[in-house]
């Protein structure tokens, strides 16, 4: 099986590359912006036409599309994760390829959910962010273009390689600072938040088994339970072996942009203080994973406390 990579470098795309070169029966074309890529191209600048030539001269039968942006300003958000995907469905609908489609969604496009519920495939998007707003513009793109193609909306990847500007990035690196100078209580904002954490690793187990299936449409990939930031934080000490105390700081979450469990702004197109949660997830997320298990066989394997600890130790490893 050939399978046509666009985003292979990137945070979930090193997992799945590891996952399908894992695979003796699939041949791995890695696409990308980076000097790293078997074949350089920008999906948001590229033509169509010269995406459907490589197609034509590859001729893969997957293609899975882990590229995208998370940060930037609707402007950049909307060339990354819209006008890109834009790109690849043009082009595979011109190609004679046939190829299947694996498009990495993402549950902000779900938006707020109700405390206490498991969002399954059939709620309605409410994005309450320019990024989710981009991605759930993708997503329709791409359940509107005839192809065979599955969308993974992927609910808060968590474990090695997290970015250190995520909340468990963040929250990792403000312990190891602490730790570094002997503080002995660590205060931290933003906590009250509940995600539904799910091992990068796992999601690359997914995006193969989607890669083999028949399975169109949308389908969820998350642990199916909510956690508390701060939870996460007191799981994240013991596995470091943090011995002080954590404070949460309090203050309306709107205020507190540069707390633990928020994303890091970017400096030139910050959000308004009026965004409690700069995801746009509200207070509360959690994934009916029913789906995944029914129809790509797929079950989580890795505990957050793995994912954690292996944060951790590449958090460690900057002391």
């Amino acid at each position: 099986m050939r399978v046509l990579l666009i985003g292979a470098n990137g945070y979930i795309g090193r997992f799945v590359a590891d996952r399908l070169l894992a695979d003796p029966a699939v041949q791995l074309t890695a696409l990308g912006r980076g000097d790293d890529a078997d074949v350089r191209f920008d999906l948001a600048s590229g033509s169509p036409g010269a995406l459907t030539r490589f197609l034509d001269a590859v001729h893969p039968g997957v293609v899975v599309n882990c590229a995208g942006a998370t940060r930037g300003g609707a402007r950049e958000l909307t060339r990354h994760n819209t006008v890109a995907v834009a790109t690849v469905c043009e082009a595979l609908r011109r190609s004679g390829c046939g190829a299947r489609l694996v498009q990495i969604g993402c549950s902000a496009e779900y938006g707020p959910s109700q405390p206490g519920s498991s969002t399954a495939e059939d709620a309605v998007p409410r994005p309450g962010g320019p990024y989710g707003v981009s991605k759930l513009a993708a997503t329709e793109l791409v359940l509107g273009s005839g192809l065979d193609a599955v969308v993974l909306r992927v609910f808060s990847p968590a474990g090695p390689g997290t970015p250190a500007g995520s909340p468990l990035g963040r929250l990792a690196e403000a312990m190891r600072r602490a730790m570094q100078s002997g503080d002995g209580e660590l205060k931290l904002g933003g906590l009250g938040a509940q995600r539904d954490f799910v091992d990068v690793r796992d999601v690359a187990r997914a995006v193969h088994a989607a890669s083999l299936s028949a399975a169109q449409g949308v389908i969820n990939i998350g642990s199916g339970r909510a956690v508390r930031l701060r939870d996460a934080a007191a799981v994240l000490a013991r596995v470091a072996g943090y011995g002080g105390a954590l404070h949460e700081l309090d203050g309306p979450p709107g205020a507190l942009r540069t707390a633990i469990g928020h994303p890091r702004p970017d400096p030139d197109h910050a959000l308004p203080v009026a965004y409690p949660y700069p995801d746009g997830c509200g207070s509360w997320q959690q994934a009916d994973v029913r789906t995944a298990r029914d129809r790509l066989g797929w079950r989580p394997r890795i505990g957050l406390e793995e994912s954690l600890a292996d944060i951790w130790m590449e958090a460690a490893c900057r002391i």
